[in-house]
């Protein structure tokens, strides 16, 4: 089962391309919850995403709640410097949901500490806020993916 990419209110066009690439390339759901700081039409976002957009699955939610509805947290891990673990410190497995918030606000906080458990984060030496969405979105997937051995990738 692929692991699934959960963009919350995404913000900046050229992220959600980049992230679009990045799911591309590693066999992952790309799940953008609504309201969207851009157009699905933005020329920013295609050309992040070059060709990859017919090649990735894409579901859209009215709302995190609605999200929430559908899916649930059971199978999610959410990705906010609010964590007390890392996201190396947690065993993924396949089909695990991996949630990212908007760029300016990351996550919604009664969310974060209603499920303290579910939290990671990408530990930094610095004081900045956070790294880029697109990368932090490719270093929890890719730990994701070595920890169930990358199944079915090239060398």
């Amino acid at each position: 089962m692929p692991f699934h990419i959960v963009l919350v209110e995404p913000e900046i066009p050229s992220n959600t391309g980049n992230i679009v690439r990045t799911c591309s390339v590693t066999g992952s759901v790309l799940h953008l919850v609504h309201p969207l700081g851009f157009s699905i039409e933005d020329r920013y976002l295609k050309r992040a995403g070059l060709d990859y957009w017919n090649e990735v699955e894409i579901h859209h939610h009215d709302s995190l709640q609605d999200f929430l509805d559908r899916v649930g947290l059971e199978r999610a891990y959410l990705a906010t410097t609010k964590a007390k673990q890392g996201y190396h410190e947690v065993s993924f497995q396949d089909g695990d949901y991996l949630l990212f918030g908007k760029e300016t606000k990351g996550l919604p906080e009664d969310l974060i500490f209603s499920h303290e458990e579910r939290a990671i984060r990408i530990p930094m030496l610095s004081h900045a806020r956070s790294l880029n969405l697109s990368n932090s979105v490719a270093i929890v997937l890719y730990e994701a993916l070595r920890q169930i051995g990358f199944p079915g990738f090239r060398w």
